[in-house]
């Protein structure tokens, strides 16, 4: 049988709940992959087919990253999207002797476990005198804030800037999130649960013509009018991930909702929903604005981007920097994974990396975003 004895530590024995068939289904099921160091077999059986232990994120472009950054013991530097921690802990490793690693997530509470983690690295690493005098400073916070987060921690500058943007491969595959369609859940999709409307109450709320265009803006959607007047149509009976995704579908009638075009479809719609939820291209244009202002001279700066809004963005704010005379150096075209990478990790396929290296002045960018 597919279960575990765990001791209470009472002498007592809880039986762990049981799943249905021979795998288990449900993210909250997936013991196994939530405690990969128990368990690691199953851990590598996982990742060998190219797939994401559940409660877990790869990062990607780690090479590629370390390559344009360069970070150097002692420099000081910003994780502007921590996640899991994996893209911090490469550049913690470069860092030492002496370097600081400020590590920003406004997803509380991944924020907490991905810090626990780091600091139990960050601890066996000193053991092994592989870590000495690495500094790591968790903040729970937007990355459009900090500018102000620097200010009031009294550091002047900068040295490294890393935006990973996205979502974890923690927060998609939780169905408590709502972020996916793959698993019913509520509709929620906030990267921070404690503030703002979650998408089941912005879609109650939203006007068709607004929906209208956020899903053609951020999903390229030529249906865009018709799922709008959809999901308008089903105001107050839109609560979980099911409901909305069955909404979208009924503007597609000739799909079937397993059909392969219709859940790169539903992918889609259910991105273009989160980034206004959270306010992400806002969040970002108001970053790409102040990072000249964080930098110092010969300062590096990288963003890995998932979505062709988010990639436009970048680019255009990178060449207004460089013709501003902030940016001394840009990246003359988006990188993104090797074959192996996408082969093994095909969350990676669609990532693009971009970089800015600073002068030495400081300002902010001129530059008001992409507006269609």
């Amino acid at each position: 049988m597919n279960h575990d004895d765990a001791g209470a530590g009472d002498g007592r024995h809880i039986r762990r709940k049981r799943y249905r068939g021979s795998h288990p289904r449900h993210f909250s099921e997936k013991y196994k992959e939530h405690r990969a160091e128990e368990y690691p077999e199953d851990i590598e059986r996982i990742l060998a087919r190219g797939a994401t232990p559940a409660g877990s994120h790869r990062p990607v472009c780690v090479d590629e990253i370390l390559s344009c950054l360069a970070p150097m013991p002692g420099e000081t530097a910003v994780d502007a999207t921590l996640g899991h921690g994996g893209h911090a802990l490469a550049l913690l490793s470069a860092l030492a002797p002496g370097g600081r690693l400020y590590g920003f997530d406004r997803d509380a509470a991944e924020l907490s476990r991905s810090a626990a983690l780091i600091r139990t690295e960050l601890r066996r690493r000193e053991k092994d005198a592989t870590g000495e005098g690495t500094n790591f400073i968790p903040v729970c916070a937007s990355f459009a804030e900090l500018a102000m987060v620097l200010a009031e921690a009294d550091v002047g500058g900068v040295d490294l800037v890393l935006a990973d943007l996205g979502l974890s491969s923690m927060q998609i595959d939780d169905p408590e999130r709502g972020f996916s369609f793959k698993r019913k859940g509520p509709l929620d999709m906030r990267m921070d649960r404690d503030h703002g409307p979650s998408a089941a109450e912005w879609l109650a709320s939203v006007g068709e013509e607004a929906l209208a265009k956020a899903i053609r803006d951020n999903a390229d959607e030529s249906r865009a009018v018709a799922i709008a007047r959809e999901i308008c149509l089903r105001r107050g009976h839109l609560a979980t991930t099911r409901d909305l995704a069955e909404a979208v579908c009924l503007a597609f009638p000739e799909l079937s909702f397993d059909h392969p075009g219709m859940r790169k479809i539903l992918a889609r719609i259910f991105q273009a929903i989160r980034i206004e939820v959270n306010g992400e291209f806002q969040a970002l244009e108001t970053l790409l604005s102040i990072i000249p202002s964080c930098l110092n001279p010969g300062g590096r700066v990288a963003i890995l981007s998932f979505h062709s809004g988010e990639d436009r963005r970048v680019e255009a704010a990178f060449a207004a920097g460089q013709a501003s005379g902030f940016y001394s150096a840009i990246s003359a075209e988006a990188t993104g994974p090797g074959d192996d990478e996408r082969k093994a990790n095909p969350r990676s396929s669609s990532a693009r990396l971009r970089w800015a290296r600073a002068a030495g002045v400081r300002g902010t960018v001129p530059y008001s975003g992409i507006h269609r």
